[in-house]
């Protein structure tokens, strides 16, 4: 086993004297600037056909990056107690930009390596995937962190509607203002 490259302290801490930019491009890591997180998407589509993990995945990997935490949402069989027979996304023409300002946000507020969101949108039936986001951190705890607000704010504002289908042929529209 090799021991790390530059100076650092007994607990892993860049040495005194590096900047925490300084130490960061030492170790091969990344920084934080303000407004930096553009240069660190790599992929943000809005799809009308299958969805690949291994691209998304692709997408932000990286020789720095120590953790990718990756997120795939698959059309599941029940929600609220009924059976799901199927469901179809509708995307506003905004959805993209607005899935790509998520990401920005988000790599503006993690030491992000990369980042990359995939939604689909049209029918979809039981376990395809309708959306795969990942980031990529110099650590886990901020990849699982990064992902996890990717996801929840990319559910929460961009703009795709989901419209459930019902075994007792019911249906319902889900995240319509």
């Amino acid at each position: 086993m090799s021991e790390p490259k530059g100076p650092r302290e007994p607990n892993g801490a860049a040495s005194p004297g590096l900047t925490s930019d300084e130490g960061a491009r030492r170790e091969g890591g990344a920084s934080r600037a303000p407004g930096g997180g553009r240069g660190k998407i790599s992929l943000i589509a809005i799809r009308d056909t299958e969805l690949s993990v291994d691209e998304v995945r692709a997408a932000v990997a990286g020789p720095g990056a120590g953790g990718i935490a990756l997120f795939a949402g698959a059309v599941r069989d029940t929600d609220h107690d009924q059976g799901v027979i199927g469901l179809s996304y509708s995307a506003h023409p905004s959805a993209e930009a607005e899935l790509r300002r998520v990401a920005e946000m988000v790599a503006d507020k993690f030491p992000v390596l990369g980042v990359a969101a995939v939604h689909r949108v049209g029918d979809l039936q039981i376990g395809d995937l309708a959306v795969v986001a990942a980031v990529a951190c110099p650590h886990r705890g901020e990849a699982f962190d990064a992902c996890r607000e990717l996801i929840d704010v990319l559910k929460a504002s961009v703009p795709i509607w989901k419209h459930q289908r019902f075994t007792d042929g019911t249906s319902e529209w889900v995240g319509t203002p």
